[in-house]
């Protein structure tokens, strides 16, 4: 049975789409990119605000499944300008305290509302009951 992951404090499905999906030892979660979740709108204009609001977001969602940034696995990171590699690095490796994941990063040709950055991610969750267990975390919007 699947269990959908929904938080206030993170956009909210602008299609026919939930945040997450929990089936098992799996969570799946959609596509965040830079909106607020209270009004939809894009935040930030620099690569840097929209990384920290695409951080806030995925950050959110993590909290709602009970886990963080700190059992996170691997990322990819599509970029819109592959230019912005670097300032996105320096806010991007702000969100881990412990070891950093594995990491892609790709430029795209074009993202959801033209923002700067979407990230897709996985991790691993440790709790009392399944010390070990993977979930992978997908927040790539289908199109």
């Amino acid at each position: 049975m699947a269990k959908t992951i929904h938080t206030d404090k993170a956009p909210a499905a602008i299609g026919p789409y939930v945040q997450g999906k929990i089936v098992g030892n799996l969570l799946f979660a959609s596509g965040q990119v830079p909106l607020s979740p209270e009004t939809g709108e894009i935040i930030g204009e620099t690569i840097q605000e929209q990384t920290e609001q695409v951080l806030k977001n995925v950050g959110a969602i993590l909290a709602e499944a009970g886990t963080d940034f700190d059992h996170v696995v691997k990322t990819t990171c599509f970029l819109s300008d592959i230019n912005d590699f670097v300032p996105f690095n320096e806010v991007y490796a702000t969100a881990f305290t412990s070891d950093f994941p594995a990491r892609s990063a790709v430029e795209v040709a074009r993202l959801p509302k033209d923002v700067k950055i979407e990230i897709k991610l996985s991790l691993r969750l440790i709790n009392e009951e399944s010390l070990g267990s993977f979930l992978f975390f997908s927040t790539m919007i289908d199109y």
